[in-house]
């Protein structure tokens, strides 16, 4: 908002447009600049809404994708629960899609297990990449495999919310 990218969004909107809006991760850290409270994490995520649907576009909220965090017990932990709530409670309150991100993230990194869900972030090895000589051990920035797996679940969920958008999407074997 500070930065007045969302009035861009806005300015472009055309009926018929989906706006999927996905904040949290760094919205929730009050040692960051982009803190937001809780308050205003709502707020804005209804004039997100208004604002779309004013342009006759759909709107669907979804909550923050999981960090990679395990307990001693293997157990995946949430680390986003207090504003993917609000995000639920913001999608219920107005009638709005939701895609609930940080619930099926979570699931597959437990599917994945503490060591095999490291693959699906930016986890290297001092040499293994020029951009950090030094190594990276990354648990909230997602690798390749990652990024593509957090986009199929969206997917998933643009097709079983029945979006028209769905029928826009193609895989390069059906594209023409």
């Amino acid at each position: 908002m500070e930065e007045n990218r969302w009035q861009s969004v806005v300015d472009n909107l055309k009926e018929g447009d989906y706006v999927f809006i996905q904040f949290g991760h760094n919205d929730e850290v009050p040692t960051k600049k982009s803190y937001t409270t809780e308050a205003d994490f709502q707020a804005n995520l209804i004039r997100f809404i208004t604002e779309t649907r004013a342009k006759k576009a759909t709107p669907v909220l979804i909550t923050p994708v999981a960090r990679r965090k395990f307990d001693d017990a293997g157990k995946i932990e949430g680390t986003h629960p207090v504003y993917s709530e609000l995000v639920r409670n913001v999608a219920a309150n107005q009638n709005t899609l939701l895609i609930d991100l940080d619930t099926q993230s979570q699931q597959l990194l437990q599917q994945f297990g503490v060591e095999n869900s490291k693959l699906l972030f930016l986890q290297l090895a001092p040499g293994e990449h020029p951009n950090y000589p030094a190594g990276k051990e990354d648990n909230t920035h997602f690798s390749e495999l990652g990024a593509r797996r957090m986009a199929e679940i969206v997917l998933a969920n643009i097709k079983s919310l029945k979006l028209d958008l769905a029928d826009r999407i193609v895989t390069p074997e059906t594209a023409k």
